[in-house]
């Protein structure tokens, strides 16, 4: 049988996770020999999707390997029923096969460069795409507060996502929806709003940009906040960074289908994107190696070694020569970054409840929706300093969880028990709003650290002295699929290929012959 040491290599990728993957999906068909590998025995690296039984395992994984980990501080929490419920006909666990729970529930909007490279390279074909529907806000006490079929307060509102939505609101006066307009033509359409150019400072914080450029009031602040995706509350989130998402958040609805501009993988979102790219470039002729540790990198100086300077030693698998080596920050820490990192909170919570509230179909003939996104706002917990808490609630049409159960993920930007604290306020208030007797029946307590998108693209980073040794920067810990994340791919792509590489062929591929897939 052939060894791994047998073939020289022209690259080698380390670790599994989207940015590796994408590459070895571009390579696929460049004739380049592909060898990709991870230390871990599942794909994904911090983009992997678990059981429940495999989220244990790496719980007690990521507790003991807390040097290299960008993950820290998880726990799983099993919630038992309380004494007074009727186990027998209440929702309870179910086989821990029965769910699929990832650490990348990231969507992809329609209009995303990645989602053009799916459909270019035919891996469109493998995976199973649901609709993300609507955004929600929580607002108690808003102005025109409303109340609901048994009387109480409405506290979570629909956040207009196009024209028609916000003449439907009902909760908007109409003074409000005319300036909403003239703000939403302006982000759309710049270039056809001269009069609101003029003195458009964008670098001003996105509160202050929207009151003093449009006269948006303040109720409407939160709504557009959700719609950018931003992390950071109004106040340090500046208007450059929130506008072009806004745009990208309307400039997507309808592009796939009437009534919804995101969508997301069915079966582990980011998670079963990776796979399938992987599996083409399997196909391809790339070998993978899982729970293949690279121990040691010799680069090797001399004309002799001209065509392979790496010397790779593995881990029980002998040593491999090869041209590129690709890695990640989270695989191997280089020591310097220049991407400053930040931690956040985040849980998974299977919970015995439904919500068809959250997922209403927008207009006729839309899909019925598999994922909401819900934002409470920082000041609703009474710091207006404090980040926005976004869950991301997940049917059981996402194949995550059994029928009448559901999965929500949820994400703050502040680390540990404070940022758990609010995590865990939210969806109680989320319970609370719907009025059903939920409750959460498992959860996946953990803090990551990665980068929140700024708005400035990401670089390659080069090893000192190696030349041929790339790291691609840590993950995006974005909601949505940062675009810059494609960009860095198609430069590695670039640097393998060489001079045979051209811009128009990138993830451009052919159907094979006699097969109408990958």
């Amino acid at each position: 049988m052939e060894t791994l040491s047998d073939t020289t290599w022209d690259v080698v990728i380390v670790g599994t996770g989207v940015s590796q993957s994408l590459l070895a999906l571009a390579l696929s068909r460049s004739g380049k020999k592909v060898l990709h590998m991870d230390p871990n025995q599942y794909y994904g690296g911090s983009d992997a999707a678990f059981s429940l039984d495999e989220a244990q395992e790496w719980v007690e994984k990521v507790n003991k390997d807390t040097d290299t980990s960008p993950f820290k501080d998880a726990s799983i929490i099993k919630h038992d029923a309380p004494p007074s419920e009727d186990t027998s006909i209440s929702p309870k666990l179910a086989s821990s096969r029965a769910y699929t729970l990832s650490l990348s529930p990231y969507f992809l909007y329609a209009r995303s460069q990645l989602m053009s490279a799916l459909v270019s390279s035919k891996v469109f074909r493998q995976l199973e795409f649901m609709a993300v529907g609507s955004w929600w806000i929580y607002a108690p006490g808003h102005p025109d507060s409303q109340k609901d079929e048994l009387g109480a307060e409405k506290v979570l509102y629909r956040v207009p996502g196009n024209r028609e939505d916000v003449f439907a609101a009902s909760h908007i006066s109409m003074k409000s929806k005319r300036t909403l307009m003239r703000l939403l033509r302006h982000i759309t359409k710049p270039n056809e709003d001269e009069a609101s150019n003029e003195g458009d400072d964008t670098s001003m914080p996105l509160k202050d940009y929207l009151a003093s450029q449009f006269s948006v009031p303040g109720e409407l602040h939160n709504p557009l906040l959700s719609l950018s995706l931003s992390q950071l509350s109004q106040q340090d989130t500046p208007a450059s960074y929130a506008l072009p998402r806004i745009q990208r958040h309307l400039s997507s609805i309808g592009h796939l289908g009437p009534g919804f501009g995101a969508v997301i993988a069915k079966y582990g979102g980011g998670a079963e994107l990776l796979q399938a790219a992987c599996r083409a470039s399997a196909v391809g002729g790339g070998v993978y190696a899982l729970d293949t540790c690279l121990e040691d990198c010799l680069w090797r100086h001399g004309s002799e070694y001209s065509e392979h300077r790496f010397l790779l030693k593995l881990a029980n698998q002998g040593s491999v020569q090869a041209k590129h080596l690709f890695t990640s920050a989270a695989d191997t820490s280089p020591k310097e970054s220049s991407t400053p990192l930040v931690e956040v909170a985040r849980s998974i919570s299977v919970v015995s409840a439904t919500f068809p509230s959250l997922f209403p179909v927008a207009v006729e003939g839309a899909p019925v929706p598999a994922t909401a996104i819900l934002m409470f706002p920082g000041d609703t917990f009474g710091s207006p300093k404090s980040p926005p808490v976004y869950l991301q609630v997940h049917s059981s049409d996402t194949g995550e969880c059994p029928h009448q159960q559901s999965v929500i993920y949820c994400s703050v930007a502040l680390p540990g028990p404070e940022g758990q604290a609010l995590i865990e306020s939210a969806v109680d208030r989320l319970f609370q709003a719907e009025g059903l007797p939920t409750r959460v029946l498992w959860s996946l307590r953990y803090t990551q650290s990665g980068r929140l998108s700024d708005g400035e693209p990401r670089r390659l980073t080069v090893e000192d002295e190696i030349p041929d040794c790339y790291h691609f920067p840590p993950s995006s810990l974005d909601l949505a699929f940062e675009d810059d994340t494609l960009d860095l791919v198609k430069e590695a792509w670039k640097i393998v290929v060489g001079d045979e590489a051209d811009d128009a062929d990138f993830m451009m591929f052919d159907d094979r012959e006699g097969t109408s897939d990958q």
